[in-house]
């Protein structure tokens, strides 16, 4: 199922002194074990930015409902959503199902601004309810499924049967198997006739919670910190504000991201949020963990989702999604952006990484050598061995061959390396033939694997002793910047070069193939100096 376009209306909302772009309400899960660390918390949550705090109550050690509910509601610096979760529906209740259902009523009386209750239980509440409720109140009727995302038309009937109760908002939580998964919320989201909460859990679930901006969802979760989550896959209040810019977010706005997997350790999202941020430009920027690549562009062929930068293992199978691909591109085999043309929506792969890795070695080399421009590229003639074969390996080793290097290519797989190696008339290595090979001294060697990439920051692809043969020593791997190669590089008297330069001149090149604009290049280069 291929997510339709669609136009929400676009309206600016001004809150206090904020203008935004959407009126998703950012809720915070409080859960503590004493009444006193929840008002702490509470606090917390109003420092950060929060818009309203889910009580917990199920965590609560000891909970008197009346005299702790009477506290945290009329104490409460922001909003109040009171949940008591039972155990059967993912939450920490194991008692009787009256006297939970009975602090409900209360948490109502007392003046909370919402409560939720399970689906499955939501008839038997209403009607036990007095017959003149709180007009204060509202009521969250809730499904949570941690097993999987139904179908569109399986979501739907939820609705249906969630509104049927009687809620004022219907909430659903899924769970994604499949980042595809998300398009199927956004769907029944966006056609919502009714206040409708619609989550998807999971790391694959991410995008869920940011673009519930887009899509016109009630309220999103951001935990206090990360690791204090309420549900699997919850980013905290300060990432969806301050890194991916949520407010700013609206129907019109355009979706960017990185496809990879794994993709947790990428620091693109906080380069090209903060970028589009500065530039008044009107998009978000995720990280996108994919499986699939091919399900991935189909399932999300609307104009909106714009354009995307693709990292391990999917630059190949990013090119074969292409309407059209960039000459360079296709002679390297593979792909590091997609651009969606506006006008008739084809997409058109290009290969940048050769372009910021090439300039960056060429740089460090004409500094080493006291060389200029006008001298022509330091690489030519130079043996450049590259460990890796996939799509950055090609890319460098097209790059280089173009400059008049000698390439070597070490792989895992020989007949990969060989048969990258016959595209650029160089020399194929297996990786344990590369702890002996040393033909000349002064040569150049370029890791393009994940090896030593957090979290296995011990790991290196070549031994130390071999690196006493190089003058100098590139690792694409910019998570952690000094990966155990270089340093045992730069111990073994080799110029290195970090994977971030690398990083850095590819976002120069693609935030303006995004965004039609010159790329804010200081900002870009301050922004990696705080997060790497």
């Amino acid at each position: 199922m291929a997510l339709e376009s669609f136009q929400l209306p676009i309206t600016d909302f001004h809150i206090g002194n904020e203008t935004r772009r959407n009126s998703v309400l950012i809720c915070v899960p409080i859960m503590a074990e004493s009444v006193d660390q929840m008002l702490v918390q509470m606090q917390k949550a109003k420092d950060f930015g929060g818009d309203l705090v889910e009580l917990r109550v199920d965590f609560l050690k000891n909970f008197v409902p009346r005299q702790d509910l009477d506290i945290l509601i009329k104490q409460a610096p922001l909003p109040t959503l009171v949940t008591y979760r039972p155990r059967w529906e993912g939450g920490q209740y194991d008692g009787d199902e009256s006297k939970r259902r009975e602090a409900l009523r209360l948490a109502m009386e007392l003046g909370a601004d919402y409560i939720d209750i399970e689906l499955k239980v939501a008839h038997d509440f209403f009607n036990s309810l007095p017959g003149k409720r709180p007009e204060k109140v509202k009521i969250i009727v809730s499904s949570h499924n941690y097993e999987r995302t139904p179908s569109v038309k399986e979501l739907s009937h939820l609705v249906a049967r969630i509104q049927a109760t009687g809620a004022d908002i219907v909430k659903i939580a899924t769970t994604a198997v499949d980042i595809i998964d998300n398009a199927r919320i956004f769907q029944v989201l966006v056609h919502s006739q009714v206040p409708m909460i619609g989550l998807v859990m999971g790391e694959r679930g991410l995008m869920s919670r940011i673009l519930a901006a887009k899509f016109g969802g009630f309220l999103t979760f951001g935990s206090l910190e990360a690791g204090l989550v309420s549900a699997p896959g919850q980013p905290t209040v300060k990432e969806l504000l301050d890194l991916y810019n949520m407010r700013l977010i609206g129907p019109d706005t355009k979706v960017y991201g990185v496809i990879g997997n794994p993709i947790g350790h990428s620091k693109s999202p906080h380069i090209y949020n903060a970028s589009f941020k500065s530039s008044s430009f009107n998009g978000i920027y995720l990280p996108l963990l994919v499986d699939d690549v091919s399900t991935f562009i189909t399932t999300y062929s609307a104009p909106d989702f714009a354009g995307y930068s693709y990292t391990i293992p999917h630059k190949e199978a990013g090119l074969k999604c292409c309407d059209e691909v960039d000459p360079i591109a296709k002679a390297i085999g593979a792909i590091s952006c997609m651009i969606k043309r506006s006008t008739e929506g084809k997409l058109i792969g290009y290969n940048i990484d050769y372009l910021g890795g090439i300039a960056a070695i060429e740089e460090e080399l004409r500094v080493s050598n006291g060389a200029t421009l006008a001298s022509g590229s330091p690489l030519a003639g130079k043996t450049f061995v590259i460990i890796g074969a996939g799509g950055a390996g090609k890319a460098l080793a097209y790059g280089a061959y173009e400059k008049g290097a000698r390439i070597v290519v070490a792989n895992r797989t020989y007949d990969k390396a060989k048969e990258l190696a016959s595209k650029v008339r160089g020399q194929a290595l297996t990786l344990a033939e590369l702890n002996d090979f040393c033909p000349e001294e002064g040569m150049i060697l370029v890791n393009t694997t994940p090896v030593g990439m957090e979290p296995r920051i011990e790991e290196t692809p070549v031994s130390k002793e071999t690196l006493k043969h190089y003058s100098l020593v590139f690792d694409a791997v910019y998570t952690p910047k000094l990966t155990r190669l270089l340093r045992e590089a730069k111990q073994s008297g080799a110029t290195i070069v970090y994977g971030t330069e690398m990083f850095i001149n590819q976002a120069f090149i693609q935030f303006e193939m995004f965004t039609g604009l010159p790329a804010p290049k200081q900002l870009i280069r301050d922004v990696l100096a705080i997060t790497t």
